[in-house]
């Protein structure tokens, strides 16, 4: 909303700042990291006299779980979308359809987790609801967000066909609908034709269900996905600007650079809910959390064109996700585990890691490979 300001310029004032990206950026960074300092400890005061038992705990799961986290109030994801939406409303362009579709996704698959978080908590149980159902609706919101991706790529405004035209890649833009891109490879776009549709699903579903597998730890799923956010924030403002995108040599995706203010958000909120996060956790992100910023970074993914980039910049939740799988289909086959225990940060806690060493090792893991996604940016 506050674009809006830019109304009042005449180029050479303060409102002038609110047409760059950047600043408006800093701002949803700041007003997420303050709204989740102010509203975290009422929050969680709040939750806690709601949830007279905290999180229901997997008695499969780690022994040390039982004593250390049982109590723990879940439904924490509720501090990261408030200040995440306040904060992107508040700063965002309100013109650029790329934001409200991320921010639909976000909303989504958070009110699927709410659901489910509700269902736990309210009887007293780790079951919350059905697989198969949140798969269900997870698919379908899925579905509305590839078919709005595909219809946003395969339009351009007058502005954008300039400044298009005059970077002689005119053609470029309208060229991008239904196609999927590759890092590294210079032009390489295959055309999936409506088949991106069901393609944007499996990406936004299984990027969703992956941090959730990984939120198993105090602080474990948070700092990954605020990395990952950064990453795609950086990488969704390099591709939506002609200048940068012809530099780099990549794919132009008109609007997108308009993201990097919604990942700013998602940093700033993340920090708030990690301050209570941190070992040992005050509050649990749960799935409200964890379903929606996995559903985000999926959905920014697909709107920048940079899908396969997701899977190497998210490649511990990648890991996470496999080891479930591998665990699960080893097990029905054979009989025997491949993992002590899925997923896999619960294998090196049954090996007598601590829990802040597997945290820490796994944040280092995440930045080295936000690293290596944002080289395929320069390598080509």
């Amino acid at each position: 909303m506050l674009f809006w300001l830019t109304e009042f310029s005449d180029g050479g004032d303060v409102f002038n700042l609110f047409r760059y990206i950047t600043f408006r950026a800093g701002g949803a960074f700041f007003t997420a990291l303050v709204f989740g300092f102010i509203f975290g400890r009422p929050l969680i005061n709040l939750l806690r006299k709601r949830q007279k038992n905290g999180q229901p705990i997997r008695d499969d799961g780690p022994e040390s779980h039982l004593e250390t986290k049982q109590g723990t109030p879940t439904m924490g994801g509720l501090l990261i979308l408030s200040a995440l939406v306040f904060s992107t409303v508040l700063w965002a362009r309100p013109d650029i359809q790329y934001v409200w579709l991320i921010l639909f996704v976000t909303v989504a698959f958070g009110l699927v987790g709410f659901a489910d978080d509700l269902a736990k908590v309210s009887k007293s149980t780790h079951k919350g609801v059905p697989g198969r159902v949140r798969l269900l609706i997870g698919f379908v919101i899925a579905g509305v967000a590839g078919y709005w991706a595909m219809y946003l790529h395969g339009a351009a405004d007058v502005d954008t066909l300039a400044r298009l035209t005059e970077a002689g890649r005119a053609d470029e833009h309208t060229a991008l609908s239904g196609r999927l891109a590759f890092p590294v490879l210079k032009d390489a776009l295959v055309n999936l034709g409506y088949l991106f549709v069901p393609f944007a699903m499996i990406v936004i579903v299984g990027s969703a269900n992956a941090v959730n597998l990984t939120d198993g730890l105090d602080g474990l799923a948070i700092m990954p996905v605020m990395i990952a956010a950064g990453t795609l924030g950086v990488i969704a403002y390099a591709v939506g600007r002609v200048d940068f995108s012809q530099y780099l040599d990549v794919h132009y995706v008109a609007g997108t650079g308009e993201v990097l203010v919604f990942a700013a958000g998602l940093i700033g909120g993340g920090l708030g809910f990690l301050w209570y996060n941190a070992p040992p956790a005050a509050v649990f992100m749960g799935d409200t959390g964890s379903l929606a910023l996995g559903g985000a970074l999926g959905a920014i993914a697909v709107a920048t064109k940079h899908e396969i980039v997701l899977a190497i910049v998210g490649g511990l939740f990648v890991v996470e996700a496999l080891s479930v799988i591998i665990q699960v289909l080893y097990f029905k086959r054979t009989g025997k585990r491949v993992f002590l225990m899925a997923p896999i940060h619960h294998h090196f806690e049954k090996q007598g890691w601590a829990e802040p060493q597997i945290v820490i090792r796994f944040w280092i893991i995440s930045l080295i490979l936000a690293l290596i996604g944002l080289a395929t940016l320069k390598v080509r």
